[in-house]
């Protein structure tokens, strides 16, 4: 029978385990990842946690708290960090307080995801908790976080924002303070794209936008050499991104005439200047596409 309950998600997987293989072979490597999987196991057990799953090189847990929790990836990774098996192997941790609906030993919703992404941000040896766990956390808890970005999740429009636990004691001692990421930008507040005849605008309150050959694009472009979902733009922080996510990449071209190669990667967009999708494009030729940054002041004088 299905259960609604409220936990904290934390997913721990090992870090370059595929490199782990190729080096020492498969036998040392997969007893190297069993016995981190036992840590992390073990770790969840003594802060009350209980174990979902094991997928891989990964472990699934939850918590009645984002404080336990929190033990037990710090845990987790003091173990780990110190060597495994002579070995120099490491972790990362992601967590996610949320609503999650439990069906025998399994439990489903977006929770679970937004977790699973979490533990994508974090980088080898990183605890990466949402501002949501935050809020859940004690004080003593949370004196250890600092926020170190706000990000877009796939599946949601709204911005998240990612903390860190400083779970070494020189890391927290030291710690920086928290930036103010709510604070506005005097920056362009918002950026609007032109192909031939279609005009589409990124702004506060349309703050990403689809480009490839695709018809459900914002901006429909087609061409031999353009993805279907060949790039996008976003707005964060008042600042604007070109992400592509294509196989021929993305080529700029700015104000200055100065080009980029954009593949499988962001780059920022300011001023004015050109896009090319799957092939470099000048102003006025058929697939250029015209962006321009503008402000407020900007747009009344026009």
């Amino acid at each position: 029978m299905a259960k609604d309950l409220e936990v904290a998600i934390l997913f721990a997987d090992v870090v370059g385990s595929t490199q782990l293989y190729d080096k020492f072979g498969d036998t040392k490597a997969s007893e190297t990842v069993a016995r981190c999987l036992d840590i992390m196991k073990d770790a969840t057990y003594q802060f009350n946690g209980t174990v979902i799953k094991t997928i891989g090189d990964e472990v699934m847990s939850t918590f009645p708290s984002v404080d336990e929790a929190m033990g037990a990836a710090g845990q987790m990774q003091k173990r780990i960090s110190s060597g495994v098996d002579d070995m120099n192997v490491t972790i990362r941790i992601g967590c996610h307080y949320g609503p999650v609906v439990q069906e025998q030993n399994d439990i489903f919703g977006a929770a679970v995801h937004t977790a699973n992404r979490m533990t994508s941000q974090a980088k080898s040896k990183q605890i990466i908790i949402s501002g949501t766990s935050v809020d859940q956390m004690s004080e003593e808890w949370r004196a250890q976080t600092r926020q170190i970005d706000v990000a877009t999740l796939r599946g949601r429009l709204d911005e998240v924002a990612l903390f860190e636990l400083l779970w070494q004691p020189e890391e927290a001692t030291s710690m920086l303070p928290t930036i103010d990421w709510e604070s506005k930008s005097n920056g362009p507040s918002r950026l609007v794209l032109s192909f031939r005849d279609t005009s589409v605008m990124v702004d506060e309150s349309r703050n990403n936008i689809n480009m490839g050959r695709a018809d459900e694009n914002d901006l429909v472009v087609k061409g031999n050499l353009i993805s279907r979902i060949h790039a996008r733009v976003e707005m964060r922080r008042g600042k604007f991104l070109l992400i592509d996510q294509s196989t021929n990449g993305t080529f700029l071209e700015n104000g200055q005439g100065e080009e980029i190669f954009v593949r499988r990667d962001s780059s920022e967009l300011s001023g004015e200047g050109i896009i090319g999708l799957g092939r470099a494009a000048k102003a006025g030729t058929s697939l250029a596409i015209h962006f321009v940054c503008k402000t407020d002041l900007a747009l009344g004088s026009e």
